[in-house]
């Protein structure tokens, strides 16, 4: 095998490198030109709760009530 150095190989690695490396900064320079950045709505959520969804949360907590009851001795 050839030592690239004295060959005169290594301006052919340097010249690869440097190719890979202008392609490299051609397509960031063309992604960041072409690339629209798009605006994002906010979203709002409703946080008040309906009547009708108020009165089954009492509804539920009423029943579970009076189901269950706690025992007289642990054990």
């Amino acid at each position: 095998m050839q030592n690239p150095f004295e060959s005169g190989h290594i301006k052919n690695y340097v010249l690869l490198y440097a190719s890979v490396v202008l392609i490299m900064i051609l397509f960031f320079i063309a992604t960041s030109l072409f690339h629209e950045a798009q605006d994002v709505e906010k979203k709002v959520f409703n946080t008040e709760l309906k009547k009708s969804e108020e009165s089954k949360d009492i509804k539920l907590e009423k029943k579970f009530t009076l189901e269950f009851k706690l025992m007289e001795s642990s054990y």
